[in-house]
């Protein structure tokens, strides 16, 4: 996003983002001098038209909502940022440090990608280590085996949270129940990655002793591990939210986030009942 809006820059961006992000976005990118406009509804074309301001640089928006589980309207709010005249991964401004480069001019589809080597790179230094580079080579080797047991899991696991009476609802754009479900059928045909919430009657008390009570589960904040885990958003990623600001995320003191891994279905079952177990005692 610094590769777009410079000092004075404007984003728009969907209100269903992970914690860190919203963060970032609410609080930490206003000090640089660049605001962001949330959309509290990411399906309501109209709040994302209307949110554009003439320094507006980019639209933002996660391809499945964390933890709300909403999928986003790619081909909607592109043609809303087009309409608009609203670059997403482009920048046409002359760079002095480059004798005046357009990137857009020089460069086409090549022009943010290469914005972000030439100059971000080379001014603020980010590398990844050799040795990083080297693991995750290795793991792509593997990724999309692991993403079918991941997607395997979760579709179960999502079903069966489905069908329990102390379950009030569940989020997964990969169950037919879910608002999403159609796009989700169009943007992700092989599945609709591992991450999942839920609501425990209980509300916020229950959701702390299911999530303590677990054990197969780990309790960490990062999604997307071939382990399992498990945390309670409103307690802690969310936690320095105001009320309203976790509502506009869509977290609720009863939502239990899920990243399910590549662990035998039966044991996670089982684990996952055992927290149900406590949460009731």
């Amino acid at each position: 996003l610094l590769n777009l809006a410079e000092n004075g820059g404007h984003i728009v961006s969907s209100a269903s983002l992970y914690g860190g992000t919203y963060n970032l976005f609410h609080y930490t990118l206003p000090k640089l001098g660049i605001d962001v406009s949330f959309v509290d509804d990411p399906d309501d074309l109209d709040q994302w038209a209307a949110a554009v301001r003439p320094n507006t640089r980019a639209f933002y928006g996660e391809s499945i909502g964390n933890p709300r589980g909403d999928v986003l309207d790619l081909a909607g709010v592109a043609g809303v940022a087009h309409t608009h005249q609203v670059p997403l991964i482009v920048d046409t401004e002359p760079d002095p440090s480059y004798h005046g480069l357009k990137y857009w001019e020089a460069l086409g589809p090549g022009a943010y990608v290469a914005k972000a080597r030439v100059q971000f790179l080379r001014d603020l230094g980010p590398a990844i280590a050799p040795f990083n580079a080297f693991l995750l080579v290795q793991g792509l080797e593997t990724l999309s085996l692991r993403m079918e047991r991941h997607v395997a899991n979760a579709t179960a696991v999502a079903r069966w949270l489905e069908a329990r009476d102390d379950v009030s609802w569940v989020k997964y754009p990969g169950l037919a129940s879910s608002p999403w479900y159609g796009r989700a059928q169009e943007l992700l045909p092989r599945g609709a990655g591992s991450i999942l919430s839920f609501g425990i009657k209980g509300g916020a008390t229950a959701g702390r002793s299911f999530v303590e009570a677990l054990e197969l589960f780990s309790h960490l904040a990062n999604v997307g591990d071939t382990r399992s885990l498990v945390i309670h958003p409103a307690t802690t990623t969310h936690s320095q939210l105001t009320e309203g600001e976790q509502a506009a995320t869509g977290v609720t003191p009863d939502l239990v986030r899920l990243s399910v891994g590549l662990e035998t279905l039966t044991d996670l079952l089982a684990d996952l009942d055992a927290g149900f177990r406590a949460a009731k005692a």
